[in-house]
């Protein structure tokens, strides 16, 4: 049988479709790094001014030291202080709605509001645009992306200057850094990455300070879960 509009069937004039009135995010829980940084309470806010500055202690005082009596103790000044400057950099996701949807996404007939729905994939958005920068070195955009983990931890830890510091001449800004096949030998397997993430877990830990999350990719994932399966 034929219909007078041919896109309306009696069914689809009738009948009401199923919804769950709910729109499911499949972008936001999937950015580990960026669920991490807020599960663990590690993204800070600033307030205001015209860089950020990270402030850092780059040197123990040299006037710690053992003393006898009346033995006259060293008081010269210690530079002991600094700080990592940051560009402010931006991030927007513009959200439109014309007139004529908010009339048609409005009454009774309104399942899901169309406009809260728009901002909730903007944020979503917004959150897999940072999730990237973090692992980005800044480049993108023209310069105007965050600088992310490529910028701060780098192959050659000894060239470049980051945050304002020149890692040639401060050693103390230098990223620890280990490849498999030259640093340990062989190409990561099965067999020695337990071996390499030891070493490499070593060189980061000093006392109370140590990693607290550590971020491979799949093929490195792969081989740990391998070497646990073994035992």
């Amino acid at each position: 049988m034929a219909f007078p509009n041919a896109s309306v069937s009696d069914i689809i004039a009738t009948t009401i479709q199923s919804r769950t009135g709910i729109i499911a995010d499949n972008v936001t829980s999937n950015n580990a790094l960026l669920m991490k940084l807020k599960q663990r309470g590690n993204i800070k806010t600033f307030s205001g001014g015209s860089t950020i500055f990270q402030e850092l202690s780059f040197a123990s005082n040299g006037n710690a030291g053992w003393y006898s009596g009346y033995e006259a103790l060293p008081i010269a000044a210690q530079d002991v202080v600094s700080s990592a400057e940051y560009v402010i950099k931006q991030a927007a996701c513009p959200v439109t709605i014309s007139g004529l949807e908010q009339l048609q996404n409005a009454g009774k007939e309104r399942i899901i509001d169309l406009l809260d729905a728009r901002m909730d994939v903007a944020e979503s958005s917004m959150a897999n645009l940072i999730a990237s920068g973090l692992y980005s070195d800044g480049t993108a955009a023209g310069g105007k992306q965050i600088d992310g983990l490529l910028k701060q931890v780098s192959t050659t830890p000894a060239v470049g200057t980051v945050g304002g510091i020149d890692r040639a001449t401060w050693l103390f800004w230098r990223n620890q850094y280990f490849r498999c096949t030259t640093t340990g030998g062989a190409a990561m397997s099965a067999t020695n990455v337990q071996t390499y993430f030891n070493r490499m877990w070593s060189s980061l830990v000093r006392g109370n300070d140590r990693p607290d999350l550590i971020m491979v990719d799949n093929i490195a994932w792969s081989f740990y879960m391998q070497s646990l399966q073994t035992i």
